[in-house]
């Protein structure tokens, strides 16, 4: 038995078996570098995986046979002792896996690469194989097969290769050799001819005398004082100056720097809001609070006082907004008030942006955090206060495994750094608002816009009264309204309501419809390159002209996708400049912002876009809202379709009427007397709310039942079937008196690439011991990974479409 340095290690391999620490030592040459939270290079089986340091135990005493850590990837740990704790309740709630966990907690740029390489092992038998080559180019060249042949005769190896994607940049930068004299001297010197020196040496003898610029870019030198690398290499030969590589972040946002903007004087509602919020950060206590305010009523000037009382205290903030349309505005909001001090983290960065804005963040350079819903999980130390804005939305809840809810690890992590959490919205989830009526939320509330601007006036145009009048998608009524806010040069937001419900083409004569073959969904009609595409699978193909099924030439286009809406508008409005905003023109990057911007400048006359122009937007010139079609979310099969429809609708109509000129809301829809469509128009959440929960404690559903989603995928459907009614007879056994258990089931798409797809959904008072029989179900789906069976448990799901 001897004593060594032992680290305790989780390592990058998603499996049952593995889903523990193990123990490696830590080598004598690393034992300064090695600390808890560390990443690592360590041999596991016969390769080399990434693993995360979560303890190290001094000199502990040892017998068994233990193998070494290879390699420290960073200087600094990358995980906090809080995020490793919060790892750990993580992996516990959400029925995953620990690495998992830790992979979704960091940016990309520290998620190694795995590459499957073959090589051979003695002298090459055939130069034709033209190794090594990856596995992926031995399937795309036909060699695969011969290869593993040849790896199992011992010839030829297969081994995974890892490497760290990490890059940090770097920049040359110049700094002065000589004093102030020394220069003015050299200047005088300098024959007439030699006018590129002469401007290298004023540069130098600019930054001698400046009290806050010792050093520059050389990009920056170059680009301001009309110089060449030519010359600053002649000049570091003379040692005039030195010229050194030195690490520089990697900006997104460094436009946004400018004049700082002053708190604003809060109305008297917002200064009741306000009050037992600051009480709570002056005492450090961890309240949840819920913060209703209609739109328009100020919520984010609030938000920024709270943050600035955290920063007077030496604290730091994190504000989380649900949609990457949003940062922009936000972000530059922030960055108005706290310059500097703000850091965006979002998937919209590029891979070395968000990893230069999480360092900025680690290395505490950055007290603010803006960004959508993985900025969770920023390493910001000492939290004075946490923000959701619109709490309500779905989107904060990760859609892939682990399946977590921004809003769970924002109460989390309040309550370890002892601070308030904020969850604001113009339109609180009826859990939220629940949990306030019950005191488990503390709920302050904003009933009116803090000046004398008012809420917008909301119509409803029955389009079953307009089916006669009009060929296309706008009432009388809209295109009346559109017209007359054109020709006061004011400005519209158009909604396309799309969600469920896009553009595909069917043959009015036998009905036949153009579908995935590969999922049980229609292709997607796409006019920009007239091509039909399936938005699940990816799956495309040209638009049929002619019916596969009767031979008909009547094809014809069914709903409306927002390319289509843009048409009509050229056709009614010729003169109107439009902006659309729907994945297709918003998938390169920064273009969520370049649109915005151009809208705001007023470059455009009528902003059209899906769910992501529907809210957090103010442009005070907005003075109409028209809502293409408000029922399309209505009939989905999801228990929320109806508050998804109500809070949807009333945040889009609290873009209009922003500013001083009265806004307009124009609702378009086939079910005028719906109460969803009717607590809208008369801006009633207390009614929709009341009505909705009546419907809700009849069918059991969330807030009176929590809810668990079991989602089982195969490529063959008698095998989904049965493992999903085995797992159901086992929970059975488990349950509780109040636990319900519906299905299995097919999905709403029942099939998305080849795979099929059954969920059971769990109802339940209190989990009990069903957490014990979800943690082995979960896990057990190893089991049958060589069969492409998986099972993934979904903890409190959002979305069922």
């Amino acid at each position: 038995m001897m004593k060594m340095n032992i680290a305790e290690i989780i390592v990058d391999i998603p499996n049952a078996q593995v889903n523990r620490p193990f123990y490696y030592a830590i080598p004598t040459h690393l034992s300064n570098q090695v600390k808890k939270g560390s990443r690592v290079f360590v041999p596991f089986g016969t390769r080399l995986v990434q693993g995360i340091v979560i303890s190290i135990n001094i000199e502990t005493a040892y017998s068994g046979k233990i193998r070494e850590i290879t390699s420290v990837l960073d200087d600094e740990p990358v995980l906090s002792e809080e995020l490793l704790k919060l790892g750990e309740w993580m992996a516990n709630h959400y029925f995953t896996f620990k690495t998992y966990v830790y992979e979704a907690m960091l940016p990309n740029a520290l998620k190694s690469t795995y590459t499957k390489i073959f090589d051979w092992t003695q002298n090459p038998l055939d130069e034709a194989l033209n190794l090594p080559k990856t596995f992926k180019q031995a399937e795309k060249d036909g060699t695969l097969k011969q290869l593993l042949d040849l790896n199992k005769e011992g010839w030829v190896k297969l081994f995974t290769k890892v490497e760290d994607q990490k890059h940090i940049k770097k920049q040359l930068f110049i700094r002065p050799t000589q004093s102030f004299n020394t220069y003015i001297k050299i200047l005088e010197e300098l024959a007439p001819r030699y006018r590129a020196q002469k401007r290298l040496i004023q540069a130098l003898i600019d930054i001698v005398q400046s009290k806050h610029v010792k050093e520059m870019a050389q990009v920056d030198l170059i680009k301001t004082y009309d110089l060449s690398t030519a010359v600053i290499k002649k000049a570091a030969e003379k040692e005039w100056v030195t010229l050194f590589e030195k690490e520089v972040y990697r900006d997104p946002y460094k436009h946004y720097n400018g004049e700082i903007e002053q708190p604003f004087q809060l109305t008297e509602q917002q200064q009741k809001a306000f009050l037992p919020v600051k009480k709570a950060l002056d005492t450090n206590q961890s309240i949840p609070f819920l913060l209703h305010g209609v739109t328009g009523s100020g919520k984010t000037e609030l938000y920024l006082q709270w943050i600035q009382i955290v920063l007077k205290q030496n604290k730091t903030a994190l504000m989380l907004v649900p949609e990457i349309a949003l940062t922009p505005q936000m972000t530059q909001r922030f960055k108005r008030r706290f310059g500097n001090e703000v850091a965006v983290l979002h998937s919209g960065l590029s891979n070395g942006e968000r990893f230069d804005e999480w360092r900025k963040i680690s290395r505490g350079e950055a007290k603010v955090v803006v960004g959508a819903r993985s900025s969770i999980f920023a390493p910001l130390k000492d939290i004075g206060i946490i923000i959701l804005d619109e709490e309500h939305e779905a989107s904060y809840q990760q859609s892939v495994n682990p399946h977590y809810h921004a809003r769970d690890i924002a109460l989390w992590r309040s309550r370890y750094h002892q601070c308030p959490v904020i969850l604001g919205s113009a339109t609180p989830s009826l859990e939220s608002r629940a949990r306030a009526l019950k005191g488990v939320y503390h709920y302050l509330e904003l009933t009116k816009r803090p000046t004398s601007y008012q809420l917008p006036k909301i119509e409803l145009v029955d389009m079953r009264n307009e089916v006669m009048a009009s060929s296309g998608h706008f009432s009388r009524a809209l295109k009346t309204a559109i017209e007359t806010r054109l020709n006061k040069q004011e400005q519209i937001v158009l909604l396309l309501n799309r969600r469920g419900y896009s553009s595909y083409v069917q043959c009015r004569t036998c009905g036949y419809v153009d579908m995935c073959p590969n999922c049980d969904i229609s292709l997607t009609l796409h006019a920009s390159d007239q091509s039909m595409k399936c938005h699940y699978c990816g799956h495309t193909t040209p638009i049929k002209r002619t019916c596969p099924s009767c031979q008909s030439k009547k094809m014809r286009t069914v709903g409306a996708g927002t390319q289509q809406i843009e048409k009509e508008i050229e056709q009614y409005f010729p003169s109107a400049r439009t902006i659309r905003m729907d994945v297709d023109t918003t998938r390169r990057k920064g273009q969520h912002e370049t649109l915005l911007k151009q809208f705001e400048a007023g470059e455009a006359d009528i902003l059209l876009g899906t769910q992501m122009i529907a809210k957090g937007l103010d442009y005070p010139n907005v003075t109409l809202v028209g809502v293409i079609n408000a029922d399309t979310s209505l009939n989905l099969p999801d228990f929320r379709a109806y508050e998804q429809t109500y809070q949807l609708l009333t945040q889009v109509s609290g873009r209009a009427g922003r500013g001083e000129k009265a806004g307009q809301v124009i609702i378009q829809t086939y079910n005028p007397d719906h109460y969803t469509i009717q607590t809208v128009k008369n801006q009633d959440y207390e009614g929709f709310f009341k009505r909705e929960m009546h419907l809700r404690h009849q069918g059991d559903y969330p807030p009176y039942y929590y809810m668990t989603k079991l989602t089982i995928s195969c490529p063959d459907e008698s095998m989904a079937l049965k493992e999903g009614y085995r797992i159901k007879k086992m929970i059975e056994q488990a349950k509780g008196n109040q636990t319900i258990v519906l299905g299995p089931s097919p999905q709403s798409v029942a099939r998305i690439n080849r795979v099929y797809y059954y969920q059971i959904l769990v109802k339940y008072k209190e989990l009990g011991g069903l957490d014990q029989i979800l943690d082995e179900i979960a896990f057990s789906s190893q089991k049958h990974a060589r069969k492409k069976l998986f099972i993934d448990i979904e903890r409190n799901p959002q979305q069922f479409v």
